[in-house]
């Protein structure tokens, strides 16, 4: 089972946005920074356009750009925008099955992995696209 990729992009995305702040930015551009093809970031765009994440302009000097001011996205905004669902998804009960654990695996997976979910999100609605940014600048700083 592959993990997704588009919380990660759908940060990445929206960290360029934040430091290019004063121009829109095209899905070229987005796709050569995030060494992917710019057919998946537009549709990463329209999510987070859907979101009322980032709004863009066609046409020439056309582009993508943050439509809220970066403190105010947190990356649970983020990953509600292109990967909402739960990260975990438990064993289907097998009821007709004779083995005890075939029959109680999912109850006791869902209620261990809810409180995963839980601390995780939590954890993300406190972190903002800000925090991320400052954090990108201060690596950079140290490179």
């Amino acid at each position: 089972m592959a993990a997704s990729t588009r919380f990660a992009l759908g940060v990445h995305i929206l960290a360029l946005l934040a430091s290019r702040r004063d121009k829109a930015v095209t899905s070229e551009t987005i796709a050569a920074s995030a060494n992917t093809n710019p057919a998946f970031v537009r549709r990463l765009l329209a999510q987070l356009h859907r979101a009322g994440l980032t709004k863009s302009q066609s046409g020439k000097g056309g582009g993508s750009q943050l439509a809220k001011r970066p403190k105010k996205i947190s990356l649970l905004d983020i990953l509600k925008a292109v990967d909402a669902g739960a990260i975990i998804t438990p064993p289907k009960p097998m009821i007709e099955n004779n083995c005890y654990v075939a029959a109680n695996l999912a109850p006791v997976f869902r209620d261990i992995t809810c409180e995963a979910e839980t601390a995780f999100f939590a954890r993300l609605s406190d972190v903002s696209l800000k925090d991320v940014v400052k954090s990108l600048k201060i690596k950079a700083a140290q490179s």
